[in-house]
């Protein structure tokens, strides 16, 4: 098959159409006619992801996050930018992103996020587009949960070294809001949705100040509220080509580290 296919596939759920304007998602390097039969899906294209596509013989990298947001001037190696670019170039990878397209896809970024700590009936926190379409989620779990008990919870199913979070205001949580990524903006939002709980990443201090004992924000770490994104390209990628060698990168990481 060809890299065409594959990106018509991801695109039947999340098209270009539905990206933001500061967004470059879609085909970054290499030709759509390109023949394809192994492909490394990863969140972010780094040196080694780069390395792994070439050990395990992959034509075609899908990642959530672009390599290329703007321009370059040069392609040396001055930046990691540059030298994946070439590195890509020479060895004939085709990169493909879906970066905002799936954040806001019904069955997107964060309900992935929902699914994986069984938050149920989830709606759209803020519509982009129509009722089904945009940023966030917002669920029920299927019963009261002691906040600490939770909050282990979520670090184990996300993998978090650490979560912060605001004092909680409640001793159980049941109604849970959760965006992907940077998402501390629809923090009132959460709020006025009722949630006992806004998961997200990227808080900055006065972000966890506006919580205001209205609601317990946490913050997970951008990488690891995102890192789930991968297995909804596998999903949709192995359900329309069976016979397509589908990757989950194994070397894909945040790269911070906590002492």
């Amino acid at each position: 098959m060809t890299a065409k296919d594959i990106i018509q596939t991801i695109e039947l759920t999340a098209p270009l159409s539905w990206q933001e304007p500061w967004d470059n998602s879609g085909l970054q390097i290499g030709l759509k006619e390109a023949q394809v039969t192994s492909v490394l899906l990863c969140t972010d294209i780094t040196e080694r992801v780069i390395e792994e596509a070439l050990q395990k013989r992959c034509e075609m990298i899908v990642s959530h996050h672009p390599l290329l947001f703007h321009g370059l001037k040069t392609i040396q190696d001055n930046t990691h930018e540059e030298r994946i670019t070439r590195l890509a170039i020479k060895n004939d990878l085709v990169l493909y992103s879906s970066h905002t397209p799936m954040d806001v896809a019904p069955n997107g970024v964060s309900r992935k996020m929902a699914d994986k700590l069984g938050i149920e009936n989830c709606q759209v926190l803020v519509q982009t587009k129509s009722e089904e379409i945009g940023l966030g989620v917002v669920g029920e779990l299927r019963q009261p949960q002691e906040i600490n008990t939770f909050l282990q919870h979520i670090k184990q199913v996300f993998r978090s070294s650490m979560v912060r979070f605001t004092k909680p205001h409640k001793k159980q949580v049941q109604r849970i809001a959760l965006c992907g990524g940077a998402g501390s903006e629809f923090l009132e939002t959460a709020a006025k949705q009722g949630a006992d709980m806004y998961i997200s990443a990227d808080f900055k201090y006065h972000d966890f100040q506006r919580a205001d004992n209205r609601i317990t924000a946490v913050d997970i770490g951008h990488f690891e509220s995102e890192q789930f994104t991968k297995e909804i390209f596998k999903d949709l990628l192995k359900n329309a080509h069976p016979t397509l060698n589908v990757l989950l990168a194994e070397t894909d990481h945040s790269g911070i580290y906590y002492a």
